[in-house]
């Protein structure tokens, strides 16, 4: 299996608040309430490590708070590449409905100084070499700016890692100039990223991105690389919570790529496993026959346009 580098740059203590219905301006009653370690490239990282891969952790991390994330690391066995930088890792609040609505409130999180940066960028220049592929993904925390994010990428292609990107905005924006190896914006991201070019797929290939993952929740995924063009429908399935769909899509999508898996195989078990993913609160692979039977469930068609 391959050695993955997940960074996310601006990780989240996520709060789940579950609820029949909310009834804004009025007094709520949970039905359950999760608190777990989160964030995009930690997100990712715990589906990797569910099919077998080597994983390890970094970003930037509060010093005032690490508990829960130095509890995840522990128990799930990851490397740790986390600068801890002084603050709070911010805390979300999701709060899931019955029907499978989730209203985010996300907080900024911590500064992160330009000694910190540094810190990451030396780190990153020592134990690049150790990995196969770079997932960065998730927002950028206050203090840092979308032209040292440029340049981290650019430093990680430098290294000749294989560099996944899901992020949004501007961050988005300039990490597609620095043309990493796969993108996997929703159809929203990919539109304010590039304006409702017709040709944004060939775009980013041009660009030196060669695999294009865009998702469009339940209408499904489509992907673009030079030589494939394809399109999954995922199963219907009772929503819990789409937060972290998009992650599992990404972990699966990576899976199959670095294992050698044949196209159609690689976006099937992805889709199925982004399927899986909003049927719980949390991340991970929690149940391998549930997840045979909704890639049985997935409809897998080429593309006749790029």
């Amino acid at each position: 299996m391959a050695r993955i580098l997940s960074l996310t740059l601006n990780p989240a203590l996520d709060l789940t608040v579950r609820l029949a219905r909310l009834e804004p301006g009025e007094v709520n009653r949970s039905e359950a309430m999760i608190t777990h370690a989160a964030g995009k490239g930690v997100n990712v990282a715990q589906v990797l490590a569910d099919l077998g891969h080597q994983v390890s952790v970094g970003g930037f991390l509060g010093a005032a708070n690490p508990q829960a994330f130095d509890a995840l690391i522990a128990s799930r066995g990851f490397g740790d590449a986390f600068i801890r930088v002084p603050g709070e890792t911010r805390s979300n609040i999701k709060i899931a409905e019955q029907d499978g609505r989730v209203t985010d409130i996300n907080a900024p999180g911590p500064w992160v100084s330009e000694q910190a940066q540094a810190q990451l960028l030396k780190l990153l220049a020592v134990i690049g070499l150790e990995f196969d592929a770079v997932v960065v993904a998730g927002s950028l925390p206050r203090g840092i700016t979308p032209q040292w994010f440029q340049g981290l990428l650019q430093q990680l292609k430098n290294l000749g890692l294989k560099v996944a990107l899901d992020t949004s905005g501007e961050a988005l924006r300039v990490g597609l100039k620095a043309g990493p190896w796969l993108v996997k914006p929703n159809t929203e991201e990919l539109a304010d990223a590039l304006g409702h070019a017709t040709d944004a797929v060939s775009q980013l290939h041009r660009q030196g991105v060669e695999h294009v993952v865009v998702s469009d929740g339940a209408a499904g995924v489509s992907w673009y690389s030079p030589e494939t063009a394809l399109h999954a429908t995922p199963p219907k399935v009772t929503v819990a919570s789409t937060v972290g769909a998009g992650d599992s899509l990404l972990a699966g999508m990576l899976h199959g790529l670095l294992s050698g898996d044949t196209p159609e195989q690689t976006l099937r078990r992805a889709t199925a496993i982004a399927a899986m993913a909003v049927t719980q609160i949390g991340f991970g692979i929690t149940d391998e026959a549930q997840l045979e039977t909704l890639q049985s469930g997935v409809h897998v068609r080429p593309l006749t346009e790029q």
